[in-house]
């Protein structure tokens, strides 16, 4: 199988570029395919994914990474080809490390992304979340479609793959049905990119260059805000900048940040276990079931 996706890699970049692949390396990626650095005989230098075990769905990155691109002003790679097997992109220059002038810019660009309005929570198809499906049927209340579509759709997933314990599973349907005093409906559906972790973003010296490995919907930005509290993604100077741009009530930071936070600990729930299951218990334990 190996010969076959190299051929496809190979006659891709020939047929889009007229020239031919000098020299790959492997690139430290996220969850979704195998990642190489092209180097091109006339100096073009590309970003390829290649999945091999046919589980990756590429496509959906290409379609989420050029959703970006047309909708918003998120700095995102050129998607140039995609297909469930192959994914080239443009290769953008930087690293997972922010100064604080960076944790700015990066505050900048997503409360940017967060006025980007839709008419409904979810999104016209269905996403990824690493290599995970992610529901977005279109629902008019935040609540129902973070209830349904999130916390209880990722705790049957987690349980059905015999990582998330029954009685646990039990704990995310009790919290689920106490969502109505937690909850807070936005004024309307924001964009999100859905997995800002440290490594999903580059920076070069003050400035983000670009934002991959994307997972979007329309939600309410606290998920966004939630997820990048939850994994350290930026520091204060991040929230603090994010906060002047739009303000964030004190509950977000005591509340909402801890039970938005599920949805991401359940997916790691599912692909990892092990300590992720006692801080979903934690999380739980915190809201009273």
């Amino acid at each position: 199988m190996r010969d076959v996706h190299d051929r496809l890699l190979a006659d891709e970049v020939e047929a889009r570029f007229g020239t031919r692949i000098a020299s790959s390396r492997p690139l430290h990626g996220g969850m979704i395919g195998e990642v190489l650095r092209l180097d091109l005989d006339d100096g073009t230098r590309l970003v390829a994914k290649l999945d091999r075990e046919g589980s990756a769905n590429l496509e959906r990155e290409g379609y989420m990474l050029g959703y970006l691109r047309e909708r918003s002003n998120l700095p995102v790679p050129e998607v140039f080809y995609s297909s469930g097997e192959l994914l080239l992109m443009e290769f953008v220059e930087g690293e997972s490390a922010f100064s604080r002038a960076a944790e700015r810019h990066a505050a900048e660009l997503l409360a940017e992304l967060h006025s980007v309005e839709a008419d409904a929570f979810g999104l016209e198809r269905d996403t990824l979340i690493g290599s995970l499906h992610q529901p977005n049927p279109p629902s008019a209340s935040w609540l129902e479609f973070f209830r349904d579509n999130r916390l209880l759709y990722l705790a049957d997933v987690a349980h059905e793959a015999g990582r998330l314990p029954a009685e646990l599973r039990k704990r995310v349907e009790a919290l689920s049905g106490k969502l109505d005093g937690l909850v807070e409906e936005p004024e309307r559906p924001a964009l999100i990119h859905g997995d800002v972790w440290s490594q999903n973003v580059l920076a070069r010296g003050d400035r983000v260059t670009a934002f991959i490995d994307p997972a979007i919907y329309n939600a309410h930005p606290e998920m966004e805000l939630a997820y990048i509290s939850l994994f350290n993604s930026f520091g204060e100077e991040f929230f603090r900048r994010y906060g002047e741009l739009r303000p964030l009530p004190d509950e977000f930071f005591t509340e909402r940040r801890h039970l938005y936070a599920l949805y991401p600990l359940l997916v790691h729930v599912y692909f990892f276990g092990g300590g992720y299951v006692g801080a979903v218990e934690r999380t739980l334990a915190r809201f009273g079931v």
